[in-house]
């Protein structure tokens, strides 16, 4: 048999092979799945270095989660919609900040007198097609990858809009690329460009319209994990990540060894001054330039045993400028053993010691209740002063309802204790009730 019969022989064999797993694919309809999530939102802050500066906010929100199936065929086609609506609680509302860039923190869009709205709300849709063992998404997209995670801190989440496209087509090994275009803030129905620290405010704020990102996972043994990101927000900045995840069992409990490296430089406008005049500016070290400029690496080991998950790791910032990634001025997500419920420990040349502790108490006959501890301490940041430092205590405890007429109730509280000597000194509290109810 020759090469182009061979060739051809195979092909058609694939071929039989996908449009037989389509036909016996459910479809369009037959696969949907439809869910009804509820979530009880309330944070209190108090910032303890300035005068009268405590928040509370309290709501209600509401989510609708629809999944379709694929219409059958080679090729299948569906379509997601994720329905949400916030319900103001606490009566009052925040004054005196007049914008989202000025209200980090707010679960609520503010009016035009700097009061937060009574309710609010926003449709995201998603159209999908499939192929094979390759997806393709268009529309509302939640990423959660080493160089870009939406945010989850309030009462709705933070919604990205763009395209992206995964394959697993090759065994072991996951790709994915795709663009993103504007962002949906976490307390906002509007849509917004994007940006980074820095450049995101004042007279000259400056937004982009294309991030672009690829990336792979690939498993090179049942317990090995490596990885390859690659990130540019346009005008702003280029980032490369190298991952490496490793779970080794022990004669007595397991280790998990969690390596992350990231290189950060300037993109377009960024890179020249007159740019950077313009407005295309990072945050950074105390007289830096605004250029990108970040090289940031850590190292994470986690020990187990019966329950108990005991944590070490320290994450090391160099460069003139700070750690990039897109943010608007209100909550961000980061993929970083240091990101905390207030700080991210991610300032221009800031070495960070990393503490954890975890209890799952299904050990001693609790199933659902589950308590960590954090400690996080950062010093050498480069800024204004001579002896810049910061640490941050979280506390959390989840439980979640295991029988009964209430089965599948979760409730969540986080504490954290923010302190520095060159930022605001900030508590926190965080109490989330919520449920699901899968429709169909």
């Amino acid at each position: 048999m020759n090469k182009s019969t061979l060739t051809l022989a195979v092909t058609a064999a694939i071929l039989g092979q996908t449009l037989s797993q389509q036909a016996v694919a459910a479809g369009f309809i037959e696969d949907s799945k439809a869910t009804l999530s509820f979530r009880n939102f309330y944070v209190n802050q108090d910032i303890r270095n300035q005068d009268a500066s405590r928040s509370e906010e309290w709501g209600q929100a509401f989510f609708l989660d629809y999944k379709s199936g694929f219409t059958q065929g080679p090729v299948g086609f569906g379509l997601d919609v994720l329905a949400m609506h916030a319900i103001r609680l606490d009566g009052g509302g925040r004054s005196g900040k007049a914008d989202i860039e000025r209200t980090p923190g707010g679960m609520f869009p503010l009016e035009s007198n700097g009061k937060g709205k009574t309710d609010f709300g926003r449709v995201g849709v998603t159209g999908k097609l499939r192929f094979s063992k390759t997806e393709a998404r268009l529309g509302t997209l939640l990423p959660k990858m080493p160089v870009l995670t939406y945010n989850d801190g309030r009462l709705l989440p933070q919604m990205f809009h763009g395209a992206q496209i995964t394959t697993n087509e090759i065994k072991d090994l996951t790709l994915t690329a795709g663009k993103i275009e504007h962002s949906t803030e976490r307390n906002s129905s509007d849509s917004y460009g994007l940006s980074i620290s820095g450049a995101n405010s004042g007279s000259k704020a400056q937004f982009s319209n294309e991030f672009y990102f690829a990336g792979a996972d690939y498993k090179a043994t049942k317990d090995l994990l490596l990885q390859y990101y690659y990130g540019n927000l346009r005008d702003f900045y280029k980032q490369h990540f190298f991952g490496l995840v490793h779970d080794w069992k022990l004669p007595v409990g397991a280790l998990k060894t969690d390596l992350r490296y990231f290189y950060s430089d300037s993109d377009g406008k960024n890179e020249s001054a007159s740019g950077r005049a313009e407005g295309y500016v990072s945050s950074g070290a105390n007289g830096s330039s605004g250029e990108v400029d970040n090289n940031l690496w850590s190292a994470m080991f986690t020990y187990s045993l019966a329950g108990h998950a005991l944590s070490a790791g320290y994450q090391k910032v160099t460069g003139n400028s700070d750690f990039p990634h897109i943010f608007l001025g209100n909550g961000r997500t980061l993929y970083l053993i240091t990101d905390s419920q207030m700080g991210k420990f991610a300032s221009a040349g800031e070495n960070s010691w990393v503490a954890k502790y975890a209890y799952d108490f299904a050990q001693i006959g609790v199933p659902g209740l589950k308590a960590s501890l954090a400690y996080v301490s950062g010093d050498d940041i480069d800024a204004a002063g001579s002896d810049t430092k910061e640490w941050e205590r979280d506390f959390r405890v989840d439980y979640t309802i295991q029988s009964g007429i209430l089965k599948g109730v979760s409730f969540m509280w986080r504490n954290a204790a923010l302190r520095g000597n060159d930022t605001r000194d900030q508590d926190e509290n965080r109490l989330m009730v919520s449920y699901s109810l899968p429709l169909f």
